[in-house]
């Protein structure tokens, strides 16, 4: 007898994950997501930046002005010429070119995280791709994507037995791109990907576009039509949605504007959710940020490879939400940007920047807490070619926030999605499912960081504050962003505590000390010497 190999998949496949097996997802937590289905006019957005975006021109420190323009003289933008971004108090602005997103700051509709990245980060575009994209730790290898996992959860044995009465509608879709990992639950796509609508899943090119000839040919070309179309399950239902007569916004980039194929994709996507698609999840990207070189142009920093893709990004986003709001439906959906890592601190001689680690992350849309959360990154006396901006957030506390408070996840859910514990973060309103989230205004502030004496040669004493009962981490990273001890990670009351921290064993040059306590962290350097 000959099993079926998604069946055989899903019955037999295991996943070892720090000493965790699951098999088959036969768990009554996940079980549970069900219940959480109900909430399936909910809508994420993700714009994928492949290639590693630069933070530090993309959202730019004022206040440590004086200290980039030593390590990055050749591309970063004038002082004078930057976005200001209202409500930081002049010490953040934006790239000159981002004024979609500055728009959607002005309206309450953006939310930054500041430094965003994971523990031992990966240089490599492959690698950090796939940890972005499966929700892993920088030493785990998984095959099964985050949104895999949820959506996993919320339709269980996918795609066995769908598209069905209830869910006649692909769970998630890929505009202009293959389904990556993240879409994917070991080995199983759990969705659909299109690059238009006129005929969505043409998986044969122009295979319906060519008449059928009255001829053996032609019946031959009809019997091949007929069977494709039995595997196109979701075809139809995606050509009605978008044959629904929706009237979009008229800003959004095309011909050769920067963003225009972003803008298309996106536009796509408006399109679905107006006509009534019930996709419960939709994936985009762009790509062209590895900017080695002539990131900007000589002798004008203002433009640039890295302007019009910053541009491009920024007019998409704003015209996909200005469609949404003509739509009526903007209530309903979340947005968010990743990129697979940041880039140095410093610039390289080709007007270019290297491989980093930690950078912004934006989310917009209605339903976004909006403001900065966290405080700008730490351009620290002594960095050099390869200090890269250490973590402030773990982008695992983005991922569990999203599920828990747009998807309306427990906690034990998100835990069982993400494969462990994780900060939430205020970064979306309050919804029915929630209790409430704090507003991100300040929150940086309300924890206390020292290391001192700094430098120092064997030993330091960090002093730190705890603002909330609760979870404590105090981790120490290298320039290059690897974690190397967690001196603390316990329950702890509120109040000041010190550490006597031995760093004897350690090489010498620059750490970063980072602390979390709950939502809330801070980030403070410190050097050891000879």
């Amino acid at each position: 007898m000959t099993m079926d190999r998604r069946k055989f998949l899903r019955t037999s496949a295991l996943a070892s994950v720090g000493g965790l097996t699951i098999r088959g997802w036969a768990d009554p937590v996940l079980s549970n997501m069900l219940k959480s289905a109900d909430n399936s006019d909910r809508i994420l957005v993700i714009v994928q930046l492949f290639g590693g975006n630069d933070g530090l021109n993309t959202v730019i420190p004022l206040d440590q002005y004086g200290q980039l323009a030593s390590l990055r003289s050749n591309i970063l933008i004038p002082e004078n010429q930057t976005l200001d971004l209202p409500g930081t108090n002049g010490a953040t602005a934006l790239h000159p070119r981002l004024t979609g997103l500055r728009n959607l700051w002005d309206n309450g509709k953006l939310g930054i995280v500041q430094n965003v990245g994971y523990p031992d980060p990966s240089l490599s575009h492959f690698r950090s791709t796939d940890i972005w994209e499966t929700g892993s730790s920088g030493n785990q290898l998984l095959h099964t994507g985050w949104l895999g996992r949820y959506l996993n959860g919320v339709y269980p044995n996918y795609p066995d037995a769908y598209p069905n009465a209830d869910v006649p509608y692909p769970i998630a879709v890929r505009v202009n791109g293959a389904i990556g990992l993240g879409l994917q639950h070991h080995g199983v796509s759990m969705g659909v990907s299109i690059n238009n609508t006129e005929d969505a899943l043409n998986l044969a090119g122009n295979i319906y576009t060519d008449p059928v000839q009255a001829n053996c040919s032609g019946d031959k070309l009809a019997y091949v039509r007929s069977i494709q179309r039995q595997t196109d399950l979701y075809g139809d239902v995606i050509q009605a949605a978008a044959a629904t007569a929706c009237v979009h916004s008229t800003l959004y980039p095309t011909g050769s504007a920067p963003g225009a194929d972003l803008a298309n994709a996106l536009k796509i996507v408006a399109s679905l959710i107006c006509g009534g698609l019930g996709t419960r999840i939709y994936w985009v990207s762009t790509t062209g940020f590895d900017t080695h070189s002539n990131q900007v142009t000589n002798g004008n920093v203002l433009n640039g490879a890295h302007a019009d893709l910053l541009q491009g990004v920024s007019d998409s986003i704003n015209a996909f939400q200005d469609d949404l709001q003509q739509l009526g439906v903007s209530d309903r959906v979340l947005g968010m940007t990743f990129s697979e890592f940041g880039r140095r601190i410093s610039s390289n001689n080709s007007r270019g920047t290297d491989h980093g680690a930690a950078a912004p992350l934006f989310l917009f849309g209605d339903p976004v807490v909006p403001g900065m959360l966290g405080g700008n990154p730490q351009i620290a006396p002594g960095t050099d070619n390869q200090t890269n901006v250490p973590m402030g957030y773990d982008f695992r506390s983005v991922y569990s926030s999203v599920l828990q408070q747009w998807f309306c996840l427990s906690q034990a859910e998100a835990e069982t999605v993400l494969l462990g514990d994780h900060a939430t973060l205020p970064i979306v309103t309050p919804q029915d499912c929630t209790s409430g989230v704090a507003s991100v205004s300040g929150l940086s502030s309300n924890l206390f960081l020292q290391a001192a004496p700094s430098p120092f040669t064997e030993r330091t004493v960090i002093t730190y504050s705890c603002a909330t009962a609760g979870n404590v981490k105090l981790q120490v990273m290298n320039a290059m962003g690897q974690m190397v001890a967690q001196p603390v990670n316990a329950t702890m009351a509120p109040g000041t505590y010190k550490l006597d921290l031995d760093m004897g064993a350690m090489p010498t040059g620059m750490y970063f000390c980072r602390l979390q306590n709950g939502a809330l962290q801070q980030v403070q350097s410190m050097m050891k010497v000879r």
